[in-house]
């Protein structure tokens, strides 16, 4: 790709995590996977092409983008989740379109896709709107306090995916199903030594063991939600769930059964809300650490907004601030590490892959590499002024080829407008000695918060 041009910023970088120097061995590996699962990536892994090792298991490290390539689009059959992604994943959210293979993941993504074309998430954008200007209206109320703005955003996403999922309509106690799931993520979604020794699956993991209750209560809560709207029928604007239940693969006509649209609204709801709120979050951080920056954006967004908060069609002309939010994504991307496990021989960068083999796409270590980005620490929107001169597989905050997340034009529109609306009515800065650390279990998240003021305009 061609290289950003020279940052001659004289400050430190923004908010980044120390990469490991010295080989960490199986024990510091689980100490480290359990507590940053980014403090396992090796320093050389933002500097060379693929890194390889074993730690019980056999593992690849790729951040070349023609082998990236290969496993998610060229040879994608050969490559799907590894084993260890499916085993936390699943007990949540099912078979979904997150987790499934094969058949079973491709008829459901056929049915799924109409779901999130360009109509339909325009239609949506009012939501995203609304939950904008509430959102203003509460941080108006801070004043000059210090504010975690990860609380503010997550807050503000889960309006809007619980409206756009179930319309608002009291059927659905979506925060019940939220706490749920983040109850079982934070137990069960640490890395086990047992899934770093390649022991079989059947063997317990014993943190895994103990979110059953919550899981449960709230798989049953989504299920009666469906059935009430079976019921009752859809309302005005179809929400996600209507335009689910009302989709089919248009190859053999199969609808998603009730247990079915349980696994995807549940995968949506999540993963809908917290990747958004954490680039929301993470966006607002780097403008509080750019001024100049900061200030442009604000300056498109008031010339752009022709009310108090962005529409759908508005955000569509803010380009400044939709690169603020791709180089958030950039250097913290909210999957900083997709797993693969090799099903069959094969060869990438020149090294023998065997089957069994753990293949990662370090996505944080990709987003950072020295062969691809010019400074790649840096803050610096102006890399994705001309999209077409980024390398496809060197930028993957939603992955790519055919398991390319489906809910990003949904993310990437929700994202535009709420910062729009924000941006063009406050001033955010920095609070001193209250900086971000990036640590990642399951997502990358700001581990403290992200702590800033916000100035009324």
């Amino acid at each position: 790709m061609d290289p950003a041009p020279a940052n001659t910023d004289s400050r430190p970088p923004p908010a980044h995590v120390p990469l490991a120097t010295e080989p960490l061995g199986i024990l510091g590996s689980l100490k480290a996977a359990r507590s940053n699962l980014l403090s396992i990536l090796p320093e050389i892994a933002v500097r060379q092409p693929m890194v390889s090792g074993q730690t019980g298991i056999r593992w690849h490290m790729i951040m070349d983008p023609d082998a990236i390539r290969r496993v998610l689009l060229e040879n994608v059959d050969n490559y799907p989740k590894s084993k260890t992604t499916k085993n936390i994943l699943r007990p949540a959210i099912g078979d979904s379109l997150f987790v499934a293979e094969g058949a079973h993941w491709r008829w459901q993504r056929r049915a799924a896709a109409p779901v999130f074309s360009q109509r339909n998430m325009l239609a949506l954008a009012p939501v995203m709107s609304a939950a904008a200007g509430r959102s203003a209206d509460r941080i108006a109320t801070t004043g000059d306090r210090p504010t975690d703005f990860l609380q503010e955003m997550v807050r503000t996403t889960f309006d809007v995916i619980s409206d756009v999922t179930f319309s608002g309509d009291g059927t659905f106690d979506a925060e019940a199903v939220h706490r749920a799931i983040d109850l079982y993520i934070d137990e069960a979604a640490k890395v086990s030594l047992l899934d770093m020794l390649g022991i079989p699956d059947w063997v317990p993991r014993p943190a895994r063991l103990f979110t059953g209750k919550a899981v449960g209560q709230m798989k049953a809560v989504a299920d009666e939600a469906i059935e009430a709207r079976r019921n009752r029928g859809p309302g005005g604007v179809p929400d996600l769930l209507d335009l689910l239940m009302a989709g089919e693969d248009p190859e053999t006509a199969k609808a998603m059964n009730t247990s079915e649209l349980r696994d995807n609204l549940l995968t949506f709801i999540v993963a809908g809300h917290e990747t958004t709120a954490l680039t929301l979050a993470w966006s607002l951080y780097l403008c509080a650490y750019d001024p100049d920056v900061q200030a442009r954006a604000r300056a498109e967004a008031q010339s752009v907004m022709q009310g108090d908060t962005a529409t759908g069609e508005e955000a569509a002309r803010m380009p400044l601030i939709r690169q603020i939010v791709d180089e958030a994504l950039r250097l913290y991307p909210p999957a900083g590490i997709l797993s693969r496990t090799a099903q069959a021989p094969d060869v990438l960068c020149a090294r023998d892959i065997r089957a069994g083999d753990t293949v990662m796409i370090p996505i944080y270590a990709l987003h950072r590499n020295h062969m691809l980005w010019d400074n790649p620490n840096a803050f610096d929107p102006s890399r994705f002024e001309d999209r077409k001169s980024v390398e496809r597989y060197a930028y993957l905050p939603f992955g790519d080829g055919p398991r390319i997340c489906i809910g990003a034009s949904f993310a990437i529109q929700e994202a535009v407008i709420i910062l729009a609306t924000l941006l063009a009515r406050f001033r955010f800065d920095l609070v001193q000695g209250r900086d971000p650390e990036p640590v990642m279990i399951l997502t990358l998240r700001p581990d403290t918060g992200v702590w800033l003021t916000a100035k009324a305009l």
